[in-house]
C-alpha cells in the first residue's frame, strides 16, 4: 500500500513510539507484506527465522524487534512488537469507513452496467462499463471492477486476509489494507468469495472464468483466460500464468506458481510450483500419467504381494 504522501523514518517513529535506526529524513513511501514489498516501503518482520530475507529484501525500511547492523541504503524501526505495530500503521492510513447506504455514494458504476436487487458496493469501489451484478453480491470498500464483467449472486469481493498471529491469549488478526482488481470479460460464480491483499492488489485477469464456490485467497494473482471450476480453494500469495485450467474440489497451498497453460484435474492438492504446459493429478500432485500409472500398480498390490507369500 502506498502512503497518501511521502512521510520521513522520523513521523513514522512518533506514529508507533519505536526507535529507529538511520536519517530521521528518510523517505517512506508505503507499507507493504514481504511477497510485494518495493523500493521505498517498510517490511515487518518479527522472527529471528526471517530477519536476513526481510533485510535483504527491496523494502528500504525493515520494522524489526531487534536491533541489528542495518544494510546500506536502508533504515530500521526498531519495536518490540513489530506485527501490533505494522497493524497500526495500516490503520492509520487506511482507517475502517462505515457505510450507510446499500450503494456508496463515492463508488463509481460505468454506462449500461445493471446493478440487481440487494448488492452492496463500498466506499470507493469502481465498475466498469457492461457488467451485471447479480443480487447479494458485496463488494467491499476500494474494489476495482473493469469493463463486461459478470458476478453471480453471493459472491463477495474484499473480505479480509486470513492472516492471524498466535498470542498467549488467542490470535490477533493482521490487518488487511490491500485491494482487489477484477479485469475486463471476467465471470465470477455464485458464492465465491476473493480476498484483498494484504497491503498489495488481489488481481484476477482478462478473461479468466470462474465457477461457483470458489475461495481466492489474499495477494493472489489469476492470469488470462484461466479456468476456475467449483469448490477450488487458492491460498494466500499463489500466482496462476495464463491459461491455466484447475478443476473442482483442488486445494492449492500459499505462495506456488502454475506455470502457463498447465492442468490440474479435480480433487488434487497441489504443494509445490507446476511447471506449464501439462497435466497434474493427485495429492501431492504430480504428472498426471505418472499417478495414473502408480495408481494401476496399487491395484495389483494385493496379487503381488499374494504370490510372492506363496512362494
Amino acid at each position: 500500500m502506498k502512503l497518501p504522501r511521502t512521510h520521513t523514518l522520523k513521523e513514522i517513529s512518533k506514529l508507533i513510539d519505536s526507535e529507529f535506526v538511520g536519517d530521521e529524513n528518510f523517505a517512506i513511501l508505503g507499507i507493504n507484506e514481504i511477497h510485494v514489498v518495493e523500493n521505498g516501503d517498510i517490511v515487518f518482520v518479527d522472527h529471528p527465522k526471517y530477519y536476513d530475507k526481510a533485510l535483504a529484501s527491496a523494502a528500504s525500511v525493515v520494522l524489526i524487534n531487534k536491533e541489528v547492523a542495518c544494510p546500506e541504503g536502508k533504515a530500521l524501526l526498531v519495536s518490540n512488537d513489530p506485527f501490533r505495530d505494522f497493524c497500526k500503521l495500516a490503520a492509520y492510513f487506511k482507517p475502517f469507513q462505515t457505510s450507510d447506504k446499500s450503494i456508496s455514494d463515492s463508488s463509481k458504476i460505468g454506462e449500461n452496467t445493471i446493478i440487481q436487487p440487494n448488492v452492496f458496493i463500498g466506499n470507493h469501489v469502481s465498475i466498469g462499463h457492461n457488467c451485471i451484478i447479480h443480487p447479494n453480491v458485496v463488494i467491499y470498500d476500494g474494489c476495482v471492477i473493469g469493463d463486461n464483467v459478470i458476478i453471480h449472486a453471493g459472491t463477495i469481493l474484499g473480505a479480509d486476509a486470513f492472516y492471524y498471529k498466535n498470542r498467549p491469549k488467542g490470535y490477533d488478526r493482521l490487518i488487511s489494507c490491500g485491494n482487489i482488481r477484477i479485469e475486463d470479460n471476467v465471470e465470477i460464480g455464485a458464492g465465491c468469495t476473493i480476498d484483498r491483499g494484504v497491503t498489495g492488489i488481489t488481481t484476477i485477469k482478462e478473461g479468466t472464468k470462474i465457477d461457483n464456490q470458489v475461495q481466492i485467497a489474499h495477494d493472489t494473482i489469476i492470469g488470462k483466460k484461466c479456468l476456475i471450476a467449483a469448490h477450488v480453494a487458492i491460498a494466500g500469495c499463489t500466482v496462476l500464468e495464463d491459461e491455466v485450467t484447475i478443476w473442482g474440489q483442488v486445494g492449492i497451498s500459499s505462495g506456488i506458481t502454475i506455470g502457463k497453460k498447465a492442468v490440474v484435474n479435480a480433487q488434487s492438492g497441489v504443494g509445490r510450483d507446476l511447471e506449464g504446459g501439462k497435466s497434474y493429478f493427485g495429492s501431492p500432485c504430480d504428472d498426471a500419467r505418472k499417478k495414473y500409472r502408480e495408481l494401476a500398480a496399487i491395484k495389483v498390490l494385493p496379487e503381488i504381494i499374494s504370490k510372492v507369500n506363496n512362494i
